[in-house]
């Protein structure tokens, strides 16, 4: 009967799969043209036309305008000409060229206007027919800064500016972009101070111009400038320079600038070589411009709050930038992923090596940051404990989806706020990729009796070729080979199993291994509390499952929570706790009140026009994650921690 019956289904399938029609009842059916999309490989050749002139006004601050002339010279018989506007972004790892802000663009061959329009499959796309004998072409177009946070990173206001040449210039296609020659300048506001790693900088008046260079060298040099700056020189040939809202912002004390001089010291001694040189660690202190932390290879974009210099130890939380993105020299702009790598701004980039790029580099970052004092060990220690619970209690999505995959975040969500992002997970790579790296140092240090650590790997891996600042690429065997030369073990499934496969133990092997645990407390550690304050935000994620702003307002939910099973998510308001309206302390005192045998917590909350009590069954008492050793005297993280430079 059951032979029977799958006969007669395929025989169903046969007869149904593609009926005839008569001519009557017959439709018009395109057939699909093979598109030409596919990126073209672009030429190790120079630009054949000669050096590009790339002019910028940007002392339109009341407006947020950057009124960009860019000159093109032609070889002679041109007649077509493809411009590209950049799309993948070095540092964005994602499609992210912010072409929405490119206006007003008018082309004209040797001064006369010509005609353009945009790639159908491309917009980031501008293609030309240019008039016999052409040899100039000139761009005009504006770039807009956003003037509210809602409309993108505001990149200028009164008080600076954040120029980054790729948002606001043209390339030609088919072309290395190293082999694409530029001469820069800006015309600023009057009496601004200018930072960037270009060199052969030169003003005249309010217009400050850089020797030619290459415009990959270009995008990679980014500017801060502001009426209000200060720079130091904290090391051989590296330069601390910093903008802010206001001159009080800049006061550094001798103590605190000595901080950075030891980060300095600390990533020469890690690294054993420097590939730059010269070094700009551009600082913007500042809550009117956009927020940034961006790898450069000379130099990288920063941002602090504005009082994070004046008021050190409690702003300590919000340091960790600088030490992060410095390390980037070494790890993302030297070495660099294989398959990340791209000779243009038009070729895909592929992000599977993240975990080495940013992962190594949060770890980096920690470990510096407290080597050098920028932070103290505490907030470190906080940090890394607030890493552990996440991929402890915080991560159900870890179920589901490897590390690895994570690695596509920035192509696939580009940081947008998710509904659940416990569950679908976010850039892991970096934190959870940080966390993995700890194990591997405390295996090495374990497998080698003290002898080595993570150290040597750094030094093998990006300390190669001292003084070379172009790239050099690796792929997962050289990782592999790398840790092997340092320590012999079996790196390739160590690496495998825990960033390439899901449903692993949660990451904390290697705090473990380095004489700490994971435990909870009722009060917040000092860098949570710190990011609490600083981000204006009550962390209630590991007891009712919920993080709220001032107002009560839930703005992320822990996925099978206790607030989310009881229906409470993103966007609902807490307007009333027990009968009392909402305050952060009446709530926390209410979770203290049911713990144990109390009462259930009833809250009133607000969705939409509706309002709904609910007694939300938690009796788990405040919960903040904390590290603490497990034994006495100094054990591997304590001595991973410590400075190693002179």
């Amino acid at each position: 009967m059951k032979k029977l019956t799958l006969a007669v289904a395929l025989l169903s399938t046969v007869a149904f799969a593609g009926p005839a029609l008569s001519s009557a009842t017959e439709r018009s059916q395109p057939v699909a043209e093979r598109l030409r999309d596919a990126t073209p490989v672009p030429a190790d050749a120079p630009w054949p036309g000669g050096t590009i002139t790339l002019d910028i006004d940007a002392s339109d601050t009341t407006r947020g305008v950057f009124s960009v002339t860019q000159t093109i010279p032609l070889a002679p018989g041109t007649e077509r000409l493809t411009l590209l506007y950049p799309e993948w972004l070095p540092g964005n790892h994602a499609p992210r060229g912010p072409i929405n802000l490119v206006s007003d663009i008018r082309f004209f061959a040797d001064g006369q206007p010509v005609q353009w329009r945009r790639g159908p499959l491309d917009v980031y796309r501008f293609d030309l027919t240019l008039p016999a004998g052409t040899r100039t072409l000139t761009a005009r177009f504006v770039h807009t800064s956003p003037v509210t946070s809602a409309e993108g990173r505001i990149t200028m206001t009164r008080e600076m500016l954040n120029l980054q040449w790729e948002k606001m210039s043209f390339y030609p296609a088919g072309y290395y972009t190293r082999r694409i020659a530029v001469k820069p300048s800006v015309t600023m506001p009057e009496g601004w101070s200018t930072f960037t790693a270009l060199d052969g900088q030169a003003q005249q008046g309010n217009r400050v111009s850089w020797a030619v260079t290459d415009y990959e060298t270009l995008v990679d040099s980014p500017i801060f400038a502001g009426k209000y700056a200060r720079q130091w020189t904290i090391g051989e040939n590296v330069r601390l320079d910093a903008v802010a809202d206001a001159p009080k912002y800049l006061e550094l004390a001798p103590e605190n600038l000595a901080r950075f001089e030891r980060l300095v010291r600390e990533a020469d001694a890690l690294f054993g070589a420097r590939h730059f040189d010269h070094y700009d660690m551009l600082l913007a202190m500042t809550d009117r411009m956009g927020g940034i932390g961006l790898e450069h290879h000379r130099s990288a974009e920063n941002q602090f709050e504005p009082t994070a210099l004046t008021d050190w130890e409690a702003m300590d939380w919000d340091h960790n930038v600088v030490s992060h993105e410095l390390v980037h020299s070494w790890n993302g702009k030297f070495r660099r992923p294989a398959d990340l790598w791209t000779p243009d701004y038009r070729t895909p980039m592929q992000n599977s090596l993240l975990w080495l790029y940013e992962g190594q580099t949060q770890f980096w970052g920690w470990v510096l940051a407290a080597r050098s004092g920028i932070q103290s060990k505490d907030t470190i220690l906080g940090t890394i404990a607030l890493a552990a619970a996440n991929y402890a209690e915080g991560q159900p999505g870890r179920a589901w989806r490897d590390v690895q995959d994570t690695t596509n975040d920035p192509i696939i969500n580009s940081r947008r706020p998710l509904p659940y992002s416990s569950l679908s997970r976010s850039e892991d790579y970096y934190v959870e990729g940080a966390l993995t790296w700890l194990e591997a140092d405390q295996i090495i240090r374990r497998g080698t009796g003290g002898k080595k650590g993570l150290d040597d790997f750094a030094r093998a891996f990006f300390g190669k070729t001292d003084g070379d600042w172009g790239q050099l690429t690796y792929d997962f065997d050289e990782i592999v080979a790398t840790l092997n030369s340092v320590h012999r073990f079996d790196w390739a499934t160590f690496l495998d199993t825990r960033l390439r496969r899901p449903g692993q133990p949660a990451p904390l092997r290697g705090i473990e291994m380095a004489g700490y645990r994971l435990v909870w407390k009722e009060e917040p550690n000092s860098y949570n509390a710190g990011r609490m304050k600083g981000g204006k935000f009550l962390d209630l994620f590991y007891s009712l499952g919920i993080n709220l702003d001032p107002q009560g307002k839930v703005i992320s939910t822990l996925w099978d929570g206790p607030a989310f099973r009881a229906g409470i998510v993103n966007g609902a308001t807490i307007v009333a706790v027990g009968g009392e309206a909402y305050t952060q302390d009446l709530i926390k005192e209410a979770i203290t009140a049911a713990k144990g045998e109390g009462a259930p917590i009833e809250l009133l909350v607000r969705r939409g026009d509706s309002f709904t009590v609910i007694a939300l069954d938690y009796r788990g008492g405040l919960r903040y994650p904390w590290l603490e050793p497990v034994g006495s005297g100094s054990a591997g993280l304590d001595r991973l921690l410590e400075a190693i430079a002179d």
